[in-house]
């Protein structure tokens, strides 16, 4: 009973570790990604480039399983004790506008320090105006050295001008993203479509009517 206990207890402390993030490593098929990138994983599981405060950054395209990835890796840094945070690049950069509205950025931006991780999904996904474009450049620029990022995008650098609307601010935030991180780069299928094409076959199969001897 005292273990069960303390395994809830656990439970209990990562839950409130990690504020919004949607998933687990456990039903993450490993086995799809290449050997170098499981590798990777594996020491990222570990926790230690929190300690460093690096930059986790994962490229590919839509069902490649950069969403389920990251916040499999931000569960097991709760389990670890860490403070993480998740949220979608839209909901985060309206969240900073209003504070900005509000006067109330620096105060927000405090708040979000103590996260030890901060994981932003589909980065870049909804094209930001320049006050949006500005308030992402601001938590950029507060959390470089002073905490991690995990950012999950579609777009490689080469595109991320269409983010931050001019070539200076864009490669000032790739710089401070990429000056301390690990790149994830999944060229792999896409995990939707790959089981939506089993689901097709094992419906086809089974509406194939079985051969009858005569």
């Amino acid at each position: 009973m005292r273990s069960l206990l303390a395994t809830k207890h656990v439970q209990a402390e990562a839950s409130e570790r990690v504020a919004l993030v949607p998933e687990g490593i456990g039903d993450f098929d490993l086995k799809r990604l290449p050997l170098r990138i499981r590798q990777q994983v594996k020491m990222l599981l570990e926790g230690s480039f929190v300690n460093r405060t690096e930059n986790l950054l994962a490229f590919g395209n839509p069902g490649s399983g950069k969403t389920h990835l990251l916040c499999g890796i931000c569960h097991e840094l709760a389990h670890r004790g860490r403070n993480v945070y998740f949220s979608s690049c839209d909901a985060i950069v309206q969240q900073l506008l209003r504070a900005k509205r509000d006067l109330e950025l620096d105060k927000l931006l405090k708040k979000l320090s103590r996260f030890d991780a901060i994981m932003i999904d589909d980065f870049g996904y909804v094209k930001q105006d320049r006050d949006e474009m500005e308030v992402l450049f601001s938590l950029l620029a507060h959390r470089y050295e002073r905490g991690s990022m995990l950012i999950t995008c579609n777009l490689p650098f080469s595109k991320w001008e269409t983010i931050f609307k001019d070539p200076m601010t864009t490669a000032a935030a790739i710089d401070r993203l990429v000056h301390h991180s690990v790149v994830l780069e999944l060229n792999v299928p896409s995990y939707r479509a790959e089981q939506a094409r089993k689901r097709k076959k094992r419906d086809g199969d089974m509406a194939t009517p079985e051969s009858c001897p005569l």
